[in-house]
């Protein structure tokens, strides 16, 4: 009888051991997926509406070779504040703003995302803006209540966190 409870405790045991190990891996794994590849940020203010909403919450990919104009995109500035923004010009790229619009390389953006009229934001920024190397241009579409490359320029590579997968709203948020 002595030999019976023995083996079943150390079935336990084993059991035991083996979830252990398995929530571990599971840890590690979480660790790795969130610190290297899919990043979390909650939209802070109005400056990307209508698209997303001051509360809501972007998922985001940190693997991202090469962005796109109209991607949106996680940067965190100098301040340490992440800031959600749309690409609107890449290296390379002359912008310019007047009559209300967005020009990229003398062509007008179609921005049917956009709220309100695109104005430059005082005289740090002179236009046409040429996007240098290693850097992008980026915009709030609600472009009277947004601070972005109008006010502090391009911002560089290193400094974007990842591209925008998807969004949802936390319940109690509109």
């Amino acid at each position: 009888m002595g030999r019976r409870m023995l083996k079943k405790y150390d079935g336990k045991k084993q059991g035991w051991l083996r979830q252990g190990k398995e929530l571990a891996v599971f840890i590690i794994l979480m660790f790795v997926v969130f610190r290297f590849i899919i990043g979390v940020s909650l939209v802070n203010g109005s400056s990307m509406n209508p698209s997303l909403k001051n509360g809501d919450v972007v998922v985001y990919t940190r693997i991202v070779p090469n962005y796109e104009s109209g991607d949106i995109v996680c940067i965190r500035m100098p301040s340490g504040e992440y800031y959600i923004k749309r690409v609107i010009g890449l290296a390379g790229d002359t912008v310019e703003i007047r009559d209300g619009s967005v020009y990229v390389n003398s062509t007008v953006r179609e921005e049917n995302y956009a709220q309100g009229r695109t104005e430059t934001q005082g005289d740090s920024i002179k236009y046409p803006y040429e996007v240098k190397a290693d850097r992008v241009f980026v915009l709030g579409d609600n472009r009277e209540e947004s601070m972005d490359s109008r006010t502090f320029g391009a911002v560089a590579r290193s400094q974007i966190r990842g591209k925008v997968l998807f969004s949802f709203s936390l319940p109690g948020h509109k």
